[in-house]
C-alpha cells in the first residue's frame, strides 16, 4: 500500500510551468512538472540539451570550424528555443483554457498575477537575444567559409 494518498488531483500552477519552462526548460522540467516522468518530450529536452553541451564545447574550441560541433549544437539550441517558447505559450494561455485542460479534477482555480507576465517578457527578450546571436554567428561563419573557399580556388 502507498504511503502517500491523495484524494484530489493535484493543482498545476500556470506561473509554475512559465517559471519552470524559462528557467529549466532545456531540461524538460516544464513537461514533467505536467505530464510526469513518462513523457517522452521531457526526455528529449534532456538528451538533446546534453547532445548539445558537447556541440558548443567544440564550436568554441575550433573556433566554429567544427561540423561535428554544429551538428550536436543545432539539436540542443532547438531545445532550449522551445524552452523559451513554452514559456510564452503557457504564460500567456488565459487562466480560464489552462484550468480546463490541468486543473479540470483539482477543484481549484488559478489566479496569474504580474509574476507571470514577466517571466514571459524575459522569455521573450532573452529568447529572441539567443536566437539573434545564434543566427549572427551562424551566417557570420558561412561567410566566412565562402571567403576562405574564394581564396583556395583563386591561388
Amino acid at each position: 500500500m502507498s504511503s502517500r494518498v491523495s484524494s484530489s488531483p493535484r493543482f498545476r500552477s500556470k506561473t509554475l510551468t512559465a517559471a519552470l519552462a524559462f528557467f529549466f526548460g532545456s531540461l524538460g522540467a516544464h513537461r514533467f512538472y505536467l505530464y510526469g516522468p513518462r513523457d517522452i518530450y521531457g526526455w528529449a529536452h534532456v538528451f538533446f540539451t546534453l547532445l548539445g553541451i558537447p556541440g558548443v564545447l567544440l564550436l568554441v574550441a575550433s573556433e566554429r570550424a567544427s561540423t561535428l560541433g554544429w551538428a550536436l549544437a543545432v539539436p540542443g539550441a532547438i531545445s532550449l528555443f522551445a524552452a523559451f517558447l513554452a514559456a510564452i505559450v503557457y504564460g500567456l494561455r488565459p487562466d480560464e483554457k489552462w484550468d480546463a485542460q490541468f486543473n479540470a479534477q483539482s477543484g481549484k482555480r488559478s489566479q496569474s498575477g504580474w509574476a507571470v507576465i514577466f517571466v514571459v517578457i524575459f522569455s521573450l527578450f532573452i529568447g529572441a537575444m539567443l536566437l539573434m546571436t545564434g543566427l549572427a554567428l551562424s551566417f557570420q561563419t558561412y561567410f566566412e567559409s565562402q571567403v576562405e573557399a574564394a581564396k583556395a580556388l583563386s591561388q
